[in-house]
Parts: C-alpha cells; structure tokens; sequence
C-alpha cells in the first residue's frame, strides 16, 4: 500500500475529530500523526491534536506507507568497542541514522546491531531495541546499546541523573574569545519551522560546558560537554551563542568555513556498568574525514 493523502477543510473543531471523521482512522492514530508531522493547516506543519483552525482552512493529511513492526537486521559493517552480556559500546560513522524513521525505514544502526548482537528483540522499544541514547546522523561516535530490560532501565537512569558523561569533539565558526563557558538555555521545537529545534525558554532544560582546545583559521575546536541530551543540543547551543558548529546543514553558516562532513564527533563516555558497578571509560579515534577537515583549517591535529 502506497502513501494516501487527504485533503480536507476545517469546520472549526478540533482537528482531530475532523482527520478522524473524514479519513476512518482513529483519533489517537491522527494524533500520532499529527505528531509526526504528517499535518499541513495552510501549508504549515500543525502537531497539536486539540488545534482548532479557522473554518475553511485547508487541511493536509498524509498517511505514510505502512513500515514493518519490527526493524530487520542488516549485515553492515560496525565497529564494536566492547561488548558482555548486558551492553555494548559503538562506534557510529557519520551518515548513519540511529535507529527507523520515517524516510529511513533500513540502512540505520539498529538494523546493523540487530544483525551483530543477540537478545536486542524489544528491549527498549521496537523501534529502537537497545538504544540509551541517540546521535544525530551526521554525528559520529560513541553510542551505548543496552542488551537487556535490567541494562536499559539502569542506564537510563544514570543517563537522567547526569552520572554518565558525555564529551564530544567540535569544531565551530569563529575565534572564541573566552576559553571555556557554559551555556545554559532550555530547548524546544522551533514554532517557525517544525524540523528544527531552537532555544526557547518554556522549552526543557539543556546544559552544555565547552572548553578551548586550539584556535584555528577563523574557527575554533571546542571540547564539549552535554549534561542533558536534548535533540540537537550542542549544535542549538553553539549557534545560540554565535559560533555554530562547522559544516552544519540545518544550523550552520551559508558561506561558513569550508569542511567536508558536519564537524561534530562523540569522542568519550563514562558510565557505571549496570552489572559490575565498575565505572568504564571509551574513547572514539577521530575519523579521517574529521581530522581532514581539522587540518585543512589551521587545527594541529597532533595536539588533540
């Protein structure tokens, strides 16, 4: 079954009673919908369920192709750091998606762990089996996989309670001036643009603390430390102060420095393992492409 759309006009009640009504499904269903994106009033995107437009707007409904219930494994190369029989820890290159979504039904990290690990089946969701934290696509790095409900539940808990430290690798537009800073400011989904996150104060809170480590020709290489995991946190957080991260295609400068991938590497994590009580520590090696774009822009990438 292919993508259905229907095109409607409000009648001035809520919206999901009209998607419901017109097009058979449930108003949950319209809602899940709606909160993916699926919802055009007007030509823009509208998610909220409750919304009620005026009467005779036009309204979009697209009704995505129907996706397998579970990801499938895939036999794609990855590169496992470590492994037992309650976690692992990768390392995802750049381009990867995490884990199935619309647009990116296969080819994603779970795909290829379901195809590498055992027992992910459903642990933490169908979905996203096994997945403590995400990473953008362009994003490479250091990811946690859990391999069992106890696992999930505990890493997810010192994910929360900030105990498991996260540091990443960035390269930013600019010369920073100070040498370390912190940036805390609530995010939330941009209400201009529905694909893009943004600082907004009645957002959820993110905290992030960055730290010089060389200037470069007109950029800057930052350490950079997350104690929150807000969808696209660094990289708001970098253009909220004025030096977004090189190479960003969403939040980045049109004519900014000149890279060959976004600039934005997961290079350390600690966490307490939810068996041993052990504190374990990883570090990804930068990428070529990573250590290119450093070198072609002033970095000394012997002093990282």
């Amino acid at each position: 079954m292919s993508e259905q759309v229907y095109t409607l006009v409000a009648d001035g009640g809520r919206l999901d009673v009209l998607l419901s009504r017109e097009t058979g499904l449930t108003r949950s269903r319209c809602a899940g919908l709606m909160a993916e994106g699926c919802c055009e009033v007007d030509g823009q995107t509208e998610t909220k369920a409750g919304a009620k437009p005026r009467a005779g707007a036009a309204v979009r409904l697209r009704v995505p192709e129907p996706k397998p219930a579970q990801p499938q494994p895939e036999d794609i190369p990855l590169d496992i750091l470590y492994e037992d029989a309650d976690l692992a820890v990768v390392v995802k290159p750049c381009g990867m998606v995490v884990h199935p979504a619309p647009g990116h039904a296969d080819s994603t990290l779970v795909n290829a762990l379901l195809a590498r690990l055992d027992s992910l089946g459903g642990i933490g969701g169908e979905l996203r089996p096994g997945i403590v934290h995400r990473l953008d696509k362009d994003t490479s790095g250091l990811l946690l996989v859990a391999k069992n409900d106890a696992a999930q539940a505990a890493l997810s808990d010192q994910l929360k309670a900030r105990d498991m430290e996260k540091h990443y690798i960035a390269l930013v537009e600019g010369l920073m001036r100070e040498e370390s800073g912190t940036v805390n400011a609530a995010i939330a989904r941009s209400r201009t643009d529905r694909k893009k996150m943004a600082v907004d104060p009645q957002g959820r809170d993110a905290l992030t603390e960055w730290t010089l480590l060389q200037r470069g020709r007109g950029c800057s290489l930052l350490d950079v430390h997350i104690l929150t995991g807000r969808t696209h946190q660094i990289r708001v957080h970098m253009k909220h102060i004025g030096h977004p991260v090189c190479g960003d295609p969403i939040y980045g400068l049109p004519k900014g420095v000149r890279v060959p991938r976004l600039m934005l590497h997961a290079r350390s994590l600690a966490f307490t393992h939810p068996g041993t009580g052990r504190r374990l520590a990883f570090t990804a090696p930068l990428p070529e492409a990573f250590l290119h774009g450093l070198a072609g822009n002033g970095i000394d990438i012997n002093r990282i």
